[in-house]
């Protein structure tokens, strides 16, 4: 079967068309600035040059439609029809409480996600949006939803709740419930297979490190806490987002700087994190590449991203009552060695200890620890679209 997975945004669709036969990507690509001036395509088929065009895109059904073209275009397609394609697997940022595992999308499941809008506006109208595209352009091909917070969804409650007035939570759903599932899902399950062991056998940390980052304890396969919270801004710090701070910071700053609930929203989520303590970039192959340079705040967000994550690592640890293993993933975690060489570091009194030249490979699967490290620490890929492909196809084979 030939999966299609759709990663629908605001203004952007990423897709990859995925062979289950041999889990094989056939082509992938991506549809920018949607419903904006200056729109491009991008496809990019194994082995072929790639395909790239400027063209505007009114709505994500045109752009859909551009996909489908491309995909059965006899110049840069991998199928000879639609047909080929024999589901659709959608990421879908928030399922609230009402989904703890991927579901074949009905009516029902739609109007599910719908609900969830108010708990994840900047994401779940654009994958709703990517839905309907899919609905109208191949009909009566299943759908399937996979959610960013259904792996999370074994969290306790004392994990989970807020120590607000439990009023909020019974009326509003305001409780954790974590984001970056769907990779912390297949790095679990790819750490314990780098370890020889089954999921259910292990007690692991997976920290997904990009633009937007979290750390989850995974213990036995299930979840039980991850740092992200009612939305993605709680946590470590991240590319343009704050993490967690001191709540009495924001009416403070409300006060003092005159802003609105939006504006404060703004600056917490696209002002702050990397960008807003160097105050000029957001990406973290600047920070690493400045600090090198000797550039002091370069340095210092450095240290700061380190502490952050010894603490939650550390914390996790002790909360699950010991750890076999510390896995990264993400733009970040599988390709910034020094990160990975300070917690080591920091975190040799749990049994942690890194081979130096395993450590300096970027982007591989692979155990960095010495031979008798108590604590594994490795480095895991994730591979999110793969996984939605993989629950697509369980789901509808």
């Amino acid at each position: 079967m030939k999966i299609l997975v759709i990663n629908a945004g605001s203004s952007s669709i990423k897709y990859q068309l995925i062979d289950m036969t041999d889990e094989s990507v056939l082509a992938k690509g991506m549809c920018d600035r949607i419903g904006i001036e200056g729109g491009n395509f991008k496809h990019k088929v194994p082995g072929r040059e790639d395909y790239k065009i400027d063209v505007q895109m009114a709505n994500h059904g045109e752009a859909i439609k551009l996909v489908t073209d491309a995909l059965v275009s006899p110049e840069h397609g991998v199928i000879s029809s639609m047909s080929e394609i024999g589901a659709v697997g959608h990421r879908v940022l928030h399922g609230g409480e009402k989904f703890s595992g991927s579901v074949i999308i009905d009516e029902k499941v739609i109007e599910a996600i719908e609900e969830c809008c108010e708990l994840g506006p900047l994401h779940n109208p654009h994958n709703l949006t990517g839905i309907r595209a899919c609905e109208a352009i191949m009909p009566g091909v299943p759908q399937v939803a996979v959610f960013d917070t259904g792996f999370h969804q074994t969290m306790p409650d004392y994990a989970y709740l807020y120590a607000l007035p439990y009023e909020y939570y019974e009326k509003y759903g305001i409780r954790r419930y974590g984001f970056h599932g769907t990779s912390h899902r297949y790095v679990t399950l790819r750490a314990a297979a780098v370890l020889g062991k089954k999921p259910e056998d292990i007690k692991l940390v997976t920290c997904h490190l990009g633009n937007g980052s979290s750390i989850s304890a995974v213990d036995g396969g299930k979840c039980m806490d991850t740092t992200m919270g009612v939305t993605p801004l709680e946590g470590i710090m991240m590319g343009t987002r704050c993490g967690s701070i001191d709540p009495a910071i924001v009416p403070l700053l409300m006060e003092k700087e005159n802003l609105t609930p939006k504006e404060i929203d703004t600056i917490m989520n696209k002002k702050s994190g990397i960008l807003g303590v160097s105050q000029k970039t957001s990406d973290n192959r600047d920070i690493e590449n400045g600090a090198k340079a000797g550039d002091e705040r370069c340095q210092l967000i450095e240290s700061m991203i380190c502490h952050q994550l010894v603490k939650y690592i550390g914390g996790f640890a002790a909360a699950m009552g010991g750890i076999d293993a510390i896995a990264f993933a993400g733009g970040i975690g599988e390709n910034n060695p020094h990160y990975r060489a300070r917690v080591a570091e920091k975190l040799a009194f749990l049994g942690c200890a890194i081979d130096a030249d395993k450590n300096a490979l970027r982007g591989e699967e692979i155990d960095i620890s010495t031979d008798d490290a108590k604590v594994r620490m490795l480095v895991i890929p994730t591979n999110e679209e793969l996984m939605i492909a993989k629950d697509t196809y369980e789901l509808c084979k």
